[in-house]
């Protein structure tokens, strides 16, 4: 039995487009808290969200001891800063706006869990540059995105219009989208559960 310790939308479609049998359950862990006392030791966005990743497969792990829980997270970072998810159009935009013209780096871990113990993991990065867009050329796209761009920690989502304020892109497609599946399905056949 292999479950996701995630409802992101996303993670999910990759899942099921790669045939994978899987439930989904919400990993109730305090993100904000992990990011905390990683910060006070020092700016290592892959171990961060190694972190993430790990606590939320080992929080539904304890739940699902015979299960293989996946657990993923990615985290957005530039000019050694993170950036969370917009909490409103508003904030999108203001976000957008930093990140416009520069070069920012996404950083995607998943881990599999079994009895309470990561048994896997996996990181990797991505770094995207966007063009120096105006405020029309983003507001347009905004209109066409909706608030579905509130649920990307980017405030975008490259299969989407989004792709537009985009110059360059440098990492694997399934990075930005937040799960590097294809190590994870390598990990899933070496465990055999696919």
């Amino acid at each position: 039995m292999i479950i996701l310790a995630s409802k992101s939308k996303t993670r999910i479609q990759l899942m099921q487009n790669a045939g994978l049998q899987f439930t989904a359950e919400t990993a109730r862990i305090d993100e904000r808290e992990i990011e905390a006392k990683q910060l006070d030791a020092s700016f290592d966005q892959p171990n961060l969200t190694a972190k993430l990743a790990d606590a939320k497969a080992i929080e539904v792990s304890q739940c699902h001891p015979q299960a293989l829980v996946v657990g993923a997270d990615q985290t957005l970072s530039i000019n050694n800063s993170y950036l969370h998810k917009p909490i409103d159009i508003e904030g999108l935009r203001h976000q957008l706006d930093g990140l416009k013209g520069k070069t920012h780096t996404l950083c995607a871990a998943v881990s599999l869990a079994k009895n309470g113990n990561i048994i896997w993991q996996h990181q990797s990065l991505a770094h995207l540059t966007m063009h120096d867009f105006s405020n029309q050329e983003r507001d347009h796209v905004i209109e066409l995105e909706g608030e579905r761009l509130l649920q990307s920690v980017g405030g975008y989502r490259l299969e989407g219009p989004s792709i537009r304020f985009f110059k360059e892109i440098d990492g694997d497609y399934f990075t930005i989208l937040g799960l590097p599946l294809l190590p994870l399905l390598s990990a899933l056949r070496e465990q055999k559960a696919i």
